[in-house]
């Protein structure tokens, strides 16, 4: 999935549109939760789950929610690996 996706079909918000831009919030509770059951649920039936976009990129809190929340992998852009790899890393080892 596209980071970009839950947030948009959660909060039914275009993060294109100038009007409602201000309410895309990818840390939002309906959004994370969304996120959560989707990754539990994937599991239970033996898939993994990956995510690409930027999110985890510009965010290292919510890179940590991923993995706390179970996520298989992480697709980010060239530029902002080194930082996301450090950050997954850190949570990783407080979440064994």
């Amino acid at each position: 999935m596209t980071g970009n996706d839950p947030t948009q079909l959660t909060l039914g918000v275009d993060r294109d549109s100038d009007r409602l831009a201000h309410l895309f919030d990818e840390r939002n509770p309906a959004v994370t939760r969304r996120i959560e059951s989707l990754i539990a649920t994937a599991h239970a039936v033996g898939r993994t789950v990956g995510l690409c976009g930027q999110p985890p990129c510009k965010d290292p809190e919510f890179a940590r929610f991923l993995v706390e929340a179970g996520i298989d992998s992480v697709s980010v852009t060239p530029d902002s690996f080194a930082a996301v790899k450090r950050h997954v890393v850190a949570a990783e080892a407080d979440n064994p």
